[in-house]
């Protein structure tokens, strides 16, 4: 399949048409309208300083459906102790910071780029990305952010400091998703970490179907904020491993 190049138009090519590793187009810009249409569409940025935006639709996509969260016994016991306060949408630019520090750390580079990381900002204070911060101590020790439309909230990277901090995070945000009758959390690319958590690999077919219908509900926008913090230890919906 040929990788597309995006013009000023705004418009991007079937995600079928993504060449077998998932890559679909080359160029374009990261404007609020484009990366919302580009999520809508089951498609979303992943790229290197020095590389032109690139735009993905992997197949098979790793995805999460709130009810399968599963939280290991040891996961279980850090949540009951409360050792990690919850927070919504209180320290995004700091979460995203944490985040691009360290992928950059781990690979010598990192995929969220300064144009990124101003993206996604951007993105937060028209209410459409979100993020997720576990405090120890008044300290923030791990967090994940990403968008949210519809009934779905796409995950884009999580950090930790200090051992379970992200996890407890993600935990709670599943939690919450429920609670909003969200029916799809897009994890994109396969890890063992995630699977571990319940995430699970459908094929983008699949995925397209699922996007749309959950694309059909309305997009929770603004700022976010837990209800009855830190009991996500006590909900039956959270499967024991």
């Amino acid at each position: 399949m040929p990788i597309f190049k995006l013009s000023e138009e705004l418009i991007f090519p079937p995600p079928h048409l993504a060449e077998d590793n998932g890559l679909l187009a080359v160029g374009g810009d990261l404007s609020e309208k484009r990366l919302l249409l580009a999520y809508s569409a089951g498609i979303f940025p992943w790229y290197s300083e020095e590389d032109p935006i690139l735009w993905w639709s992997p197949d098979p996509r790793l995805i999460l459906l709130p009810e399968a969260l599963k939280i290991s016994r040891s996961l279980r016991r850090t949540i009951s102790k409360g050792v990690f306060t919850v927070t919504l949408d209180t320290a995004f630019e700091q979460v995203i910071r944490n985040c691009a520090a360290v992928h950059l750390r781990e690979d010598g580079d990192t995929w969220i780029t300064k144009d990124m990381m101003n993206a996604y900002i951007n993105l937060h204070h028209s209410g459409y990305a979100h993020s997720v911060e576990s405090w120890y101590e008044g300290e923030l020790a791990g967090g994940l952010y990403g968008i949210s439309l519809g009934s779905a909230f796409f995950g884009e990277s999580m950090f930790t400091k200090k051992s379970d901090a992200s996890k407890v995070a993600f935990a709670a945000l599943v939690r919450q998703l429920r609670k909003w009758n969200f029916t799809l959390l897009d994890c994109q690319m396969t890890t063992a970490h995630l699977r571990n958590l319940g995430a699970e690999e459908i094929s983008r077919r699949d995925f397209l179907i699922m996007l749309k219908e959950a694309l059909k509900a309305p997009t929770k926008k603004g700022k976010w904020a837990l209800e009855d913090n830190n009991d996500v230890g006590q909900e039956t919906i959270l499967k024991k491993c």
